[in-house]
């Protein structure tokens, strides 16, 4: 899968999506993640890519050219338009379920705007999706851009070395993830649950399904109600259709 984020600001970006899990998976080839500078294509001696809005108000807007003149250098590379996510605030927030159909995709690429926003007109030619990560406001799209990259790597082939580490964790079905333990089982006076060292391993589910519906219905009963539970389970649990 290849990522590609358009920005002012490359060095924040890779500085954050080459370390850990993605660059070791970068190294296997699973994923590229390429930074492009769009101040590389702005036609201004002075690198400028922003200028006054039309109608007056604060703050300064980024010009159409050099994202779209980035943008289209992309698409001559590829051969193909990708699909292109523009991280703002005006867009549906970005879920699990998401994150999951845009691994599908063979090439992405990410917009990051900055100042007041970017100039409607290059948005309406390039543009296919409006994403948010959530109802707030932050300096530029960099770190919406980053949390997305990393979340939509963990679902593509060959980047967690365990793959069923992706599979079970939290929001699979609507579901919080169960509380993990480790080495020792005694610490601080805090005892590890026996069950999980007992290598039954059908109890061990068992207790691990329990404890995701808790742990969901005490921190995000919102999600309770959407997720995949069984009668008896709904009716344990005491979660009932609307």
């Amino acid at each position: 899968m290849h990522f590609y984020i358009l920005t002012l600001f490359p060095e924040m970006v890779l500085s954050g999506l080459t370390v850990s899990i993605l660059r070791k998976a970068a190294e296997r080839g699973a994923i590229t993640i390429e930074a492009i500078n769009i101040r590389d294509y702005t036609t201004d001696k002075h690198q400028k890519v922003d200028d006054y809005p039309y109608g007056g108000g604060a703050g300064m807007v980024m010009q159409a050219q050099p994202i779209y003149d980035a943008y289209e250098a992309l698409v001559q590379r590829l051969g193909r338009r990708p699909r292109t996510i523009y991280v703002t605030p005006q867009g549906p927030t970005f879920t699990q379920p998401m994150a999951k159909a845009l691994a599908k995709e063979e090439h992405l690429v990410f917009l990051c705007g900055h100042y007041e926003g970017i100039d409607e007109r290059v948005l309406e030619e390039i543009v296919t999706d409006y994403v948010s990560i959530g109802d707030y406001v932050l300096t530029g799209g960099e770190l919406p851009a980053m949390v997305m990259v990393d979340a939509i790597s963990r679902m593509a082939p060959g980047v967690l070395t365990n793959e069923a580490s992706g599979c079970f964790e939290s929001f699979e079905g609507n579901l919080l993830e169960y509380p993990q333990y480790s080495r020792p089982a005694s610490w601080n006076g805090k005892e590890a649950p026996s069950v999980l060292l007992s290598g039954d391993h059908e109890k061990i589910e068992r207790w691990r399904r329990e404890q995701s519906i808790l742990r969901t219905k005490k921190y995000r009963p919102d999600l309770l109600k959407r997720a995949d539970l069984t009668i008896q389970e709904k009716a344990r649990y005491g979660v009932y259709d609307d």
